[in-house]
């Protein structure tokens, strides 16, 4: 495995940042798939490849264990934390309700300058469908949902969205590898109908969107999982 260049580290690092250099770098390999689910990480050649002492190693993989992004086996060993699709229905109802009491308040609250950083993450959505570019539309809608959450003003629905999010960029991943990367526009419009619903004050239209939004992602996802058996059962099992 490739180390990490550490030559813009030369200097000494301050207390925690070896800890938060692992743990970042980590936890974007896991969400992108770089590691996939049930890749082993072992303190030791971790150790080796960051170039650093077992202790952040150990300090970065507790912290992604808080997330749910590693899992600690009984014999002691850390692996990537696998995609367990029995909880999908529970996790597609917490994500449902997001996308909804997020969208709702958002509009409610109808604050045209907080909009602007929703547009750009909307306009970076677009870019990366039109540029075919999955990690890119990920990161985006992602970041475009956070944003509306953030216009709402409740930080406990945003940092609870923001993690149901990340949980699912494993799974997203998956899900447009069935469109070979090309995701239909229709995503891109539907978010714009929800940007214009949250500017213009609608509440009622903006519940509506956010339902119908959430709902057509859960049964394509569910329909891709369904045609898909045999690669759940074997991710299930890692």
């Amino acid at each position: 495995m490739a180390k990490v260049d550490t030559s813009h580290m030369d200097a000494p690092r301050s207390r925690g940042s070896g800890t938060q250099t692992v743990y970042a770098t980590l936890r974007h390999e896991i969400l992108v798939m770089d590691l996939e689910p049930g890749s082993p990480l072992d303190e030791v050649r971790l150790s080796e490849r960051f170039e650093m002492s077992r202790t952040p190693i150990r300090e970065a993989l507790l912290r992604l264990a808080s997330e749910g992004l590693v899992t600690t086996l009984p014999n002691r060993n850390t692996v990537v934390t696998p995609i367990d699709f029995a909880t999908l229905p529970t996790y597609f109802d917490a994500l449902s309700l997001m996308y909804r009491v997020t969208t709702r308040a958002a509009a409610s609250r109808r604050n045209p300058a907080a909009m602007q950083r929703v547009r750009t993450f909307q306009d970076a959505f677009a870019a990366a469908v039109e540029a075919q570019n999955a990690q890119a539309m990920i990161e985006a809608n992602r970041e475009f949902h956070v944003a509306i959450a953030e216009v709402a003003g409740n930080s406990y629905y945003t940092a609870f969205f923001a993690r149901l999010l990340d949980e699912g960029r494993r799974i997203l991943r998956f899900y447009y590898s069935t469109f070979d990367d090309r995701l239909p526009r229709q995503y891109v419009q539907e978010h714009e109908d929800i940007v214009a619903a949250v500017e213009a004050g609608n509440v009622d239209e903006a519940d509506r969107l956010a339902v119908a939004h959430a709902k057509q992602i859960v049964r394509q996802i569910q329909e891709y999982i369904a045609r898909d058996v045999n690669n759940a059962l074997t991710l299930d099992r890692l």
